[in-house]
């Protein structure tokens, strides 16, 4: 293992931001994977996910066993890490401007479109080689101004030439589950039959632009430009793994999960070894844009009314909204059949406060179809 450190723009004199990365086997093999954990930097088990990880990795690469270089960082964002409020930690956006760190990933179609075109052949592997240069290029020619501009500089360059991008996360309170993009579904089903996914919730592009789509959406488009002409492959297979709620912080599930990586990418063939048998997958894939996204009505005591990873039923009972001064009762139910897969931590909300998501077989949304 050799671990790689990048300096970030500093935020204020005196004070100094740096980003590490973990790097496994041969730098100069032909495949390469990367992993990063904690982007919304308060998703504790992804990032005990990543650590436990790392370990394995370690083993692996004294074994022998890589057949791809694998690059994972760990933390990968310093700037909420150091975020605080009242003694809350504050992880999911930065404070001094209030953006998403998952959020406006730069979209970089258009200038890697214009470079490559007059460059690509009928050689898919060289039409990757030549995106993945162009790509780079058009990443260092949008320097940062700011600490955040500069951490997601720095993840894009360690990640816009691995073949598969895992982005590993945690949800408020929640089951396991999967966002990828519809295109790539067949290359990341396996991954989500070892994770045991409840929920794999498919868009080509969310609106958000987080940084799995900022990876697999750009590559679709690079297909629907070019493809009728030129062999464009599935240039990163990215996906954003949701280990389960804030608080499922333990040593057991993040040995569970990592074993569940280290399956598929043997799967794969990153992995000298013999995969297991594919389990069977939890739920079918739905459309990210059938996911029901449910709100209070009212402030007051939220009481479950079903279990989070529950398959629920239309009309089905999933919250109370108790009035603690009065005592009366407000039922927010299912409208759709589909997974309970996600729900909230805390357990007092205010009127438009999400409070959980059931995936539901049928689009019905539009726009943004990600939380803020």
């Amino acid at each position: 293992m050799q671990s790689q450190i990048h300096p970030l723009i500093a935020p204020a004199p005196g004070l100094a931001l740096q980003l590490a990365s973990h790097h496994f086997g041969d730098a100069g093999a032909a495949r390469k994977i990367y992993v990063q954990a904690g982007l919304h930097a308060d998703e504790i088990p992804a990032m005990l996910v990543a650590v436990t990880l790392k370990a394995r990795l370690r083993e692996l690469e004294a074994q022998g066993r890589l057949r791809a270089q694998v690059v994972l960082v760990s933390a990968a964002n310093p700037i909420g890490l150091g975020q605080a409020v009242l003694g809350g930690f504050i992880g999911r956006f930065e404070l001094s401007s209030g953006n998403n760190f998952n959020r406006g990933f730069p979209m970089l179609f258009k200038p890697v479109a214009a470079a490559v075109e007059d460059k690509l052949t009928q050689d898919g592997a060289h039409n990757l080689r030549v995106i993945r240069a162009a790509w780079r290029e058009a990443l260092l020619a949008q320097p940062p101004v700011n600490a955040f501009q500069s951490l997601q500089q720095a993840l894009m360059l360690l990640a816009h030439d691995a073949e598969v991008v895992l982005d590993l996360h945690c949800s408020r309170e929640a089951a396991m589950h999967v966002y990828t993009g519809d295109a790539i579904w067949p290359e990341v089903e396996p991954l989500a039959r070892y994770l045991g996914a409840t929920a794999s919730l498919l868009a080509l592009d969310s609106g958000a632009h987080s940084f799995d789509e900022a990876h697999s959406y750009t590559w679709w488009q690079l297909q629907q430009e070019f493809g009728a002409r030129f062999p464009i492959p599935h240039g990163s297979i990215a996906v954003t793994v949701e280990h389960r709620g804030q608080r499922d912080v333990t040593d057991a599930l993040a040995q569970q999960d990592t074993q569940a990586l280290l399956d598929y990418l043997t799967h794969i063939g990153a992995i000298a070894g013999e995969a297991p048998p594919l389990p069977p997958l939890p739920q079918p894939a739905t459309p990210l844009a059938g996911s029901e996204q449910l709100v209070a009505g009212a402030a007051g005591l939220l009481v479950y009314r079903a279990q989070v990873g529950e398959r629920v039923t239309a009309g089905q009972p999933l919250f109370d909204i108790v009035d603690p001064v009065e005592g009366t009762r407000a039922t927010t139910v299912s409208h759709a059949d589909g997974v309970f897969y996600m729900g909230r931590e805390v357990r007092y909300v205010k009127p438009g406060d999400q409070i959980g998501r059931v995936s539901g077989a049928r689009a019905f949304r539009t726009g943004k179809l990600l939380s803020p």
